[in-house]
């Protein structure tokens, strides 16, 4: 069987030969033409004038559309409408677009981008959470309050109490591939939209919307991302949208592609996070109640800001079993970029806020962190005793492991022998500190909008025994595509080399969700196997009726159909079946069960399952410079039963470097006027391959999803990212290595801050 192997990536052999062929590769129709925007200055006030003769005169520009020229004016938001395609008269952020250059090169309309007069009355921008909530500037109404148990009363029952404060930054997707889209227009008002974006369906809506077109007159195409990771959920809808008015325009087609630093300052981040909390514990280092408030900076729009700060709540326990806990949340509106989607999509700022907490009363014990862990954990679950902790918002948690998990990585990484080793280091070290730290990932699979759970898929097998699919999930280098196509040979039981999945299209699989939430190889990988299923049945129905047999004992494996003695290659199956007239095409639809989400209430099962995983990262710290390494990390991960063990190794090393990142190292900076400062590689910094752990290990937890998702997997895309937390709080612990008091160390952990939190 095809699954469960580790079979390379499908596109491996393009992406490394360049062969692969992304957004912008595309080849256009001769006299295809380039966009760029035109980009406000500033941060916030009223746009009283807009010159553009200048942007009109420069050499090779063939129009030029501003505000006026859009009625009514496009809307690109993926929520409630507030995103206008141009500045409408209110500037809300420093790099917002004021209008659309329309030219005969990408250059050319670049450089023409440049030449506007923009007349402007300045008003003092709102940058803080400070200035936020001062001037009550925030969306959802104000707070949202989720939670269980009487929490004063349990905070005024326990022993020991304290409170805290941690400042969380946000993270730049910096993808290799930037935003890109092309449109070609068709016959009677068609309009084909190529685009780099993991939500096919949401461009061919909002460009339908923006032509005032049936949504059956735009097909939106998606062969493969250069990396996504939630930066292209919504934020491709302004390019396309801004390619299909002008190529209606035009009759010509038209392409855009953001310069990289265009596209830092123009596109939405990961949301930073202000989280207080205040805990009452015991002295073992039980927690008996804990209360969080969350201060979320989303920006200028709402975006997917309100889900995105609800599953930082919905994550507020972590792996936790926390008897009361209560989490509010404001939403701030900001004179910023519109933060956006981010792999984990909230659930790492979440989590790191209960992370934080554990540590703090670890040190106020004097107990180690990873006992105190230990003895807060849900208790690892089995349906047959009805062992079963319960979350803060009422869904019960029946496949809790981390127990054992947490045992295994501790014995595997020898964590105990670390510590002691850790600990003489450092009181033999004067200025170079070691830390350690072991940390657990408990993260829920599922849209939290109920409606995005659901995939379809279109199969043909052809008379050949080629097999051609599609599914409404999106290749971003991710290996969805990979897994898919196993998942249909594993069904045909045939060789993968028959398989192959072309473009992700509209025209062909209608009403997509992202491919988000981790949830691609969930949805897309069951509704491929339903079509598959429809096809063989069918196959095996005929073949059994010819050979007197029951269809049940028809036989697909090994590239071969067996029926009642006889034997032959799937493609001579294939060819039989055709050539009888039966229905060799079948579409396939899953919809995930057992979900439901009240929202206004903060109750119900809004999660499948739970994907696990645990971490042990260990660091050295120069205390004199602040500057640090990590040495060693442990991963052990629960992916289920893996589809493909190698793509989901390569998905947790990805992750948790991406993860370390934003933790320790990239730093997003504004000016007091509001302009994003660190807008390029020369001064935003990533991991690269010498910042990944030297010794790194990673394994699989071996058990099978106790869920029926397909063969038994679990999601893992977003997970990993969280084991990135570890590395983290061993920093704070080489930290707490040098003072008495506890650390408080902000994030990211920049050499920089660590120099500061040293000395403060």
């Amino acid at each position: 069987m095809t699954v469960a192997k580790p079979l390379p990536h499908e596109s491996a052999r393009l992406h490394v030969t360049g062969a692969a062929r992304y957004t912008d590769d595309v080849p256009a129709p001769a006299g295809c033409l380039h966009l760029a925007f035109g980009l406000s200055e500033h941060a916030a006030g009223t746009l009283d004038a807009l010159n553009l003769d200048a942007v009109r005169a420069a050499p090779g520009v063939i129009a030029v559309i501003g505000p006026d020229d859009l009625n009514p004016m496009p809307d690109c938001s993926p929520s409630l409408h507030d995103e206008p395609l141009l500045c409408d008269g209110t500037i809300h952020y420093a790099g917002q677009p004021l209008y659309i250059v329309v030219a005969d090169s990408h250059l050319a309309a670049r450089r023409a981008a440049r030449l506007h007069e923009a007349t402007v009355t300045e008003a003092d921008p709102i940058l803080t959470i400070e200035q936020a909530l001062d001037a009550e500037a925030w969306f959802d109404g104000g707070p949202r309050v989720w939670g269980k148990g009487d929490l004063d009363a349990a905070l005024a029952r326990a022993p020991r109490r304290m409170d805290g404060t941690l400042e969380i930054g946000g993270q730049e997707h910096f993808y290799l591939e930037g935003q890109a889209a092309l449109a070609l227009p068709g016959e009677d008002g068609e309009m084909h939209v190529v685009t780099s974006t993991q939500h096919p369906t949401e461009i061919q809506h909002k460009v339908a919307d923006a032509l005032g077109v049936p949504m059956h007159a735009v097909r939106s195409e998606v062969r493969r991302m250069g990396g996504g990771f939630g930066g292209k959920e919504s934020q491709g809808n302004a390019l396309a949208i801004a390619c299909a008015v002008a190529a209606r325009l035009t009759g010509r087609a038209c392409r855009m592609r953001y310069d990289r630093d265009d596209d830092f300052v123009v596109t939405g981040k990961r949301h930073d996070f202000r989280i207080g909390y205040e805990v009452g514990f015991d002295d073992a280092g039980r927690i008996h109640a804990v209360r969080f408030r969350h201060w979320v900076r989303c920006g200028w729009s709402q975006d997917l800001s309100l889900p995105v700060a609800d599953r930082a709540m919905l994550h507020a326990d972590n792996a936790y079993d926390i008897p009361a806990m209560e989490i509010t949340s404001w939403r701030l509106r900001t004179n910023t970029q519109s933060a956006t989607a981010f792999r984990g999509f909230g659930g790492p700022q979440g989590m790191v806020g209960i992370e934080r907490v554990l540590d703090h009363v670890a040190h106020a014990v004097g107990r180690d962190p990873l006992e105190v862990r230990r003895l807060n954990y849900y208790p690892d679950a089995g349906r047959e005793t009805g062992n079963a902790g319960e979350t803060h918002y009422g869904q019960r948690v029946t496949d809790f492991c981390l127990g054992a998990m947490t045992d295994r990585l501790a014995e595997t990484c020898d964590y105990a022998s670390r510590r002691e080793a850790v600990a003489a280091w450092n009181a033999a070290n004067p200025h170079l500190k070691r830390g350690l730290a072991l940390t657990p990932v408990k993260f829920g699979i599922s849209f939290t909008l109920t409606h995005l759970n659901q995939a379809g898929a279109l199969v043909h097998v052809y008379a050949d025994g080629s097999i051609h699919l599609n599914h409404g999930g999106t290749e971003m280098g991710q290996g969805l595509h990979s897994k898919v196509s196993a998942v249909a040979a594993a069904r045909f039981g045939c060789d993968p080399a028959r398989v192959r999945i072309t473009a992700t299209d509209t025209g062909k699989v209608p009403n997509t969700s992202a491919t988000a939430a981790s949830s691609g190889a969930d949805l897309n990988g069951m509704a491929v196997a339903k079509a598959c299923d429809t096809i063989r049945d069918r196959m095996a129905k005929f073949l059994a009726a010819e050979h007197q047999t029951d269809a049940a004992t028809v036989v697909f494996a090994d590239d071969r159909v067996k029926v009642a003695g006889a034997e032959y290659g799937f493609e001579e199956a294939a060819a039989k079946v055709y050539a009888a007239r039966v229905s060799l095409s079948s579409t396939g639809f899953y919809a995930t069960p057992e979900i439901s989400w009240d929202r206004q209430a903060g109750r119900g099962r809004p999660f499948y399952y739970f994907a696990y995983g645990a971490s042990c990262s260990e660091v050295i710290l120069d205390t004199r410079t602040g500057e640090n390494r990590v040495l060693r990390t442990d991963i052990l991960h629960d992916a289920g039963a893996s589809l493909n063990p190698a793509l989901d190794i390569g998905q947790i090393e990805g992750g948790y470097v991406q993860g370390m990142g934003w933790l320790t190292m990239e730093e997003l900076v504004w000016d007091g006027a509001g302009r994003l400062r660190t807008h390029a590689p020369s001064t935003y910094k990533i991991p690269c391959a010498s910042d990944a752990p030297p010794d790194f290990r990673v394994h699989l937890w071996e058990g099978a999803n106790r869920e029926e998702t397909i063969y038994r997997s679990k999601a893992v895309g977003e997970p990993p990212f969280m084991h990135g937390i570890s590395t983290f709080l061993a920093l704070s612990d080489a930290v707490t290595a040098c003072r008495d008091d506890y650390p408080a160390l902000d994030a990211p952990a920049t050499a920089e801050r660590l120099w500061r939190t040293l000395r403060r």
